[in-house]
């Protein structure tokens, strides 16, 4: 059976990881940490725990993707460790909910920012998100160097956007009283400031969907988790300090847009329609990235017989997953029209968090399941890391079953769902 092609670089594996992690995240989350964290060294000290502790997933994922380099990464990984039923699950909730949830959301939030500079009525913000899902969808269909492209210079500029407001802001006279305290320090706060970070560092997984496609995956997957996480931590962090030395605790708090109050405070109405530029260029790369690397879960699925087959074919000229791609767009633009696509997006952060601590958890089962296998890369720091990673992992996902019961038991609803239509499709496979 053919295999897509291996096109991917280090560079392209490196800036799809940037791409999909920073969204609109690092613009309007400071706005929520701010008010439940008392001082600035406990917000920047929980940006960088976020960001430690995902970056030893992304290690975890590292030695994984060297030693299965194969296109659908995380599906790939549960299959090997804990076999069909659990992959299949992760694949339900991935490509039915989870990806194309997460493209819808950002869809939409690129229509609610373009509104900044075009008015637009509701009917012509869906029609905008629309057209971009499936605008960007056609281009990685009709190739992977074409959907790569699309991410360097997305994702390039972006990040020379964020530096610069970055660095107009840490530029600029700073303001008095910066280290106010809000509160005390809470556990609730800083649950829900952790929860937060994590949520903004989240996207780091996605390039294990397309290992199938890296040159020299053995090398070039760990080198992009890292250098690509590497990167979305320095800047999260740097642009938290930016808004901490020109705006007060208190007043971050109280913007909701922290990141346009920042631009717009050291360089005028300019820069806040410059910072409204940054959040589109931002979201137009997180899009690209989830939709050249999202459809590939389903490809993976169908070469398995657990998904419809056409769903695993490779178009003869493009040579992608083409038609993957099509019906993720279909879809997609389904949950943007029914505006189903916002619960989605709560119930599905949930049920991913089951499957990235399963999948981090994979690293030691297959030491032990298989442990003759080749790992060109080990986690570093195993098992340390790797324990701290799912402590946290486990305490997240106790604490939003706690308080935030409703959303956590439908998250386990919609990943339990895939139960029976697993033994269904079996049993309809096994008919034929």
């Amino acid at each position: 059976m053919k295999d897509l092609p291996r096109r991917l670089g280090l560079i392209d594996a490196t800036l799809i990881v940037v791409g999909i992690v920073i969204g609109s995240g690092i613009f309007l989350l400071p706005n929520l940490i701010a008010r439940n964290l008392p001082s600035a060294a406990a917000i920047i000290g929980v940006w960088v725990v976020g960001g430690l502790l995902s970056c030893f997933g992304a290690l975890a994922y590292a030695e994984l993707g060297a030693m299965m380099p194969d296109t659908g990464g995380q599906y790939v990984y549960l299959r090997e460790a804990y076999g069909e039923l659990c992959a299949f699950l992760c694949g339900w909730v991935f490509a039915l909910a989870a990806v194309p949830g997460g493209i819808a959301f950002l869809a939409v939030g690129f229509a609610i920012y373009l509104d900044h500079f075009i008015p637009l009525s509701p009917g012509m913000r869906t029609a905008v998100a629309l057209a971009l899902v499936c605008g960007l969808s056609l281009i990685n269909a009709i190739g992977v160097r074409e959907g790569v492209w699309v991410q360097r210079i997305f994702t390039s500029l972006k990040i020379a956007g964020l530096l610069l407001v970055i660095g107009a802001a840490i530029f600029a006279p700073s303001s008095p009283g910066v280290a106010s305290a809000q509160a005390p320090l809470t556990y609730a706060g800083f649950g829900i400031a952790m929860a937060a970070c994590l949520m903004a560092y989240n996207g780091w997984s996605y390039v294990s969907f397309v290992a199938g496609e890296v040159k020299r995956p053995e090398r070039n997957l760990p080198a992009s988790l890292a250098l690509g996480m590497g990167v979305v931590m320095a800047l999260y962090v740097s642009a938290n300090l930016a808004y901490l030395h020109v705006m007060t605790i208190p007043e971050i708090a109280a913007t909701e847009r922290v990141g346009a109050a920042v631009a717009e405070r050291v360089m005028g109405s300019s820069g806040a329609a410059m910072l409204s530029m940054v959040v589109l260029l931002s979201i137009v790369g997180a899009i690209n990235g989830c939709i050249l690397a999202g459809a590939r879960i389903p490809f993976a699925q169908a070469r398995d017989g657990l998904f419809f087959a056409s769903f695993g074919k490779i178009h003869p000229r493009f040579e992608t997953p083409a038609f993957a791609i099509a019906m993720q767009a279909l879809w997609t633009c389904l949950l943007i029209v029914t505006g189903s696509y916002a619960s989605l997006s709560s119930y599905t952060i949930i049920s991913a968090w089951i499957f990235y601590t399963m999948t981090v958890a994979a690293v030691w089962v297959l030491r032990r399941k298989k442990p003759n296998a080749a790992r060109p890369y080990r986690m570093w720091g195993y098992p340390i890391t790797l324990l701290l990673f799912l402590a946290v992992s486990a305490w997240f996902l106790v604490d939003a079953l706690v308080n935030q019961t409703q959303v956590s038991l439908i998250a386990l609803a919609l990943a339990s769902a895939g139960i029976p239509a697993y033994f269904m499709w079996r049993w309809a496979m096994a008919r034929q």
